[in-house]
């Protein structure tokens, strides 16, 4: 109890969360911000945001806090979070969509300036980029998944992590990119579904 008052919340080390694709999307999100904030390596941001391995050994975290990324107490503010059960594809899906929206990010920042009417890319919000990397490459290295899913989603997250009018402007740019990627052909196993 004395912890709860202390903290300001419950800690919930004795329940878990099913993992889901809306989650581990969120999770993509925050570790391609957090990349391109910090820039620190890709692999710790997947381990400290997707696994939440702050601390491998905390006994040592408490006596000296040597070489780790937080304290004993710091630890024990985020274990208040409830732990997230991922399945093996939600692992997979989140790993393929992190490497793929880094991977391909200068050629979705062309096409964002190019169809941002004369926005300079600097001017618009980290979240809002990430997420339409997010999208697009879902929409062409991700063929199992309907194109409308993967753009309501990202859409569903920018109105829970960014502005008002992010959404719009999200959605915007991605009806900008079907167009780029159909002309390219990037799109031709998805066309039915792009049209319904």
């Amino acid at each position: 109890m004395k912890e709860e008052q202390e903290f300001g919340f419950p800690l919930r080390n004795d329940k878990t969360m099913p993992g889901s694709r809306r989650l581990a999307r969120e999770k993509v999100m925050q570790i391609i911000s957090a990349y391109e904030f910090s820039g620190t390596h890709l692999n710790e941001q997947y381990s400290y945001i997707f696994n939440r391995l702050f601390n491998m050994d905390d006994e040592e975290a408490e006596a000296t806090n040597d070489g780790k990324i937080l304290s004993q107490e710091e630890r024990k503010r985020i274990d208040g979070d409830t732990p997230i059960e991922w399945k093996e594809d939600h692992i997979m899906f989140a790993r393929k969509l992190l490497e793929k929206s880094i991977e391909n990010k200068a050629y979705y920042n062309s096409i964002i300036v190019s169809h941002s009417n004369n926005w300079d890319l600097e001017r618009i919000a980290l979240i809002d980029k990430t997420l339409i990397y997010m999208a697009v490459s879902e929409l062409v290295f991700f063929p199992e998944i309907p194109p409308k899913v993967s753009i309501n989603e990202v859409i569903d997250i920018a109105k829970k992590y960014s502005t008002e009018k992010s959404s719009i402007f999200i959605n915007g740019i991605l009806e900008a990119f079907i167009k780029v990627l159909k002309s390219e052909g990037k799109l031709k196993d998805k066309e039915h579904l792009l049209n319904s």
